[in-house]
């Protein structure tokens, strides 16, 4: 089943979510600032996507700027991070089952589904 972790506040979630419909395959739609994921989510997503934590942090959010920006973080204090303000966490991420991306721009969804 595919999963994208959405944020309808977010122009290029819904975008995502708009390619998603217009594809007919079946997916849920996962609001991750309210069904925040577990750290062993977040560690399997990070994982799928191939990525470090940090390449899945928004450094333009205001929480990053004020808290974390220019401090050396570990990668799970990077991970605690996201969990603590999962509004840091870059979006959309759709997951088909051995595939992620992040879908910036959002037809790059398009290459796993």
């Amino acid at each position: 089943m595919i999963k994208i972790y959405h944020n309808n506040r977010c122009s290029k979630s819904r975008c995502g979510l708009e390619l998603l419909e217009q594809s007919g395959k079946k997916f849920i739609v996962i609001k991750y600032l309210e069904d925040v994921p577990t750290k062993n989510e977040l560690k399997d997503i990070i994982n799928l996507l191939g990525i470090k934590p940090i390449d899945l942090i928004r450094k333009n959010e205001a929480i990053w700027k004020e808290q974390f920006k220019g401090k050396t973080l570990s990668d799970a204090q990077l991970i605690d991070a996201m969990l603590k303000n999962p509004k840091l966490i870059e979006r959309p991420i759709v997951i088909n089952g051995n595939k992620a991306t992040i879908g910036r721009p959002p037809e790059k969804i398009l290459d796993i589904i």
